[in-house]
């Protein structure tokens, strides 16, 4: 059994029993092949799709896939994951990050965020100039902005507190 959320709008729930896949309950009948390296040609009722994987993290058990031309997110969770949740270990993992520090000395460019915003692990929070290239600095982990240290023109050395989070 997997619980999948597409685009964070749609949830789904999908099992297998003996060769057949079930969404919600339902079979659902459809012929897929695999092509080349992670593309893949689906024909259900009647229509054809051409399928690809466009990233994958086993990690955070989440993909992005291709479907004729459209791209769709998708987080997946097991029934280990459900049960997790349902114990309240879910979160275990989560790094707690209280601040984020140059990890160079240089020029900040830009601020690409204000206070109180909420961004996620891989956002882009400022650009840095070090040593005549512009570097962006990301989010290391899914966080709210509490304080912001810095503004553009400002020079930091290295391991200077830039940032403050929640």
């Amino acid at each position: 059994m997997f619980k999948i959320s597409v685009n964070s709008k749609y949830k789904f729930e999908i099992d297998t029993d003996k060769g057949r896949i079930l969404a919600d309950g339902a079979e659902i009948a459809l012929d897929m092949k695999a092509g080349t390296g992670e593309h893949f040609h689906i024909i259900r009722e009647n229509k054809s799709y051409r399928a690809e994987v466009v990233t994958f993290s086993h990690a955070e058990k989440t993909c992005t896939i291709r479907v004729n031309g459209n791209d769709y997110h998708l987080d997946v969770k097991d029934q280990f994951d459900e049960l997790l949740h349902r114990l309240g270990m879910d979160t275990l993992n989560k790094t707690k990050i209280a601040e984020l520090k140059a990890p160079m000395p240089g020029m900040v460019l830009k601020v690409l965020v204000r206070e109180g915003d909420v961004v996620k692990k891989g956002d882009n929070i400022l650009v840095l100039e070090a040593m005549k290239m512009e570097n962006i600095i990301k989010s290391p982990a899914d966080v709210t902005i509490k304080v912001i240290k810095i503004k553009p023109s400002d020079k930091v050395e290295k391991n200077q507190i830039m940032i403050l989070f929640e």
